[in-house]
């Protein structure tokens, strides 16, 4: 599980934009936030994420150069 978690951070930032894309971003990073330890949150993202989310995970790479709402 770590080695997906460290296999997303050390992506290059158009990788991890294009992966935040509403139906990428619902199964990516909702993997990402269940090898994070957030099991809750990243069943709900699976949904949430494809749906609403991921202008929330653009924002926060875009910012932070990483996903860090919720992971």
């Amino acid at each position: 599980m770590k080695g997906y978690c460290n296999a997303i951070n050390k992506l290059p930032l158009i990788l991890k934009l294009i992966f935040a894309l509403p139906v990428l971003d619902g199964i990516i990073y909702g993997i990402y936030r269940i090898c994070k330890g957030k099991v809750l949150w990243g069943i709900l993202w699976i949904f949430f994420g494809a749906a609403i989310g991921w202008i929330i995970d653009i924002l926060c790479i875009i910012v932070n150069k990483k996903v860090t709402f919720l992971a």
